[in-house]
């Protein structure tokens, strides 16, 4: 009787999740941003780390475009983080589904529309999906 290979058990990811309903404000999205670094940083990402940064960055914008874009009068927007081995995946969901983001180069002279682009060049990935219940929601994932 021969032996035969054993295929080698894979050691569990670790899974960390974080989420926060938050009103939809400036105010609401500068709060995103904090708990998101805070959060980083009680999972070990330092202030050195450039995946912290950047996530900061990117929570920063997927917020201000939620508040911004994604506001239905009575409705919070939600924060989200979800880190699986190597992988930080980030999420903010509004209540708008018919407003969807889009990368496009703004003109010249434009004071806005450079956000997404931001998103496109910190993140690995980036996009959007369908939100259970009424909205979307626009993810990032970081390889860190």
């Amino acid at each position: 009787m021969s032996a035969q290979a054993r295929p080698e058990a894979q050691a569990p990811a670790t899974v960390r999740s974080f989420t926060r309903r938050l009103s939809p404000s400036p105010r609401g999205a500068r709060l995103a941003r904090l708990l998101v670094v805070r959060q980083l940083n009680a999972w070990g990402y330092g202030d050195d780390e450039p995946s912290r940064t950047a996530a900061a960055a990117i929570v920063a914008e997927l917020a201000a475009n939620a508040v911004t874009h994604g506001r239905v009068p009575g409705r919070g927007f939600e924060v989200g983080l979800v880190l699986t081995g190597s992988m930080l995946r980030i999420e903010v969901a509004d209540t708008r589904a018919e407003r969807r983001p889009a990368v496009a180069a703004p003109g010249p002279d434009s004071e806005t529309g450079r956000g997404l682009l931001l998103v496109s060049a910190l993140a690995t990935r980036w996009g959007v999906a369908e939100r259970r219940g009424p909205g979307k929601t626009v993810w990032a994932e970081i390889d860190c």
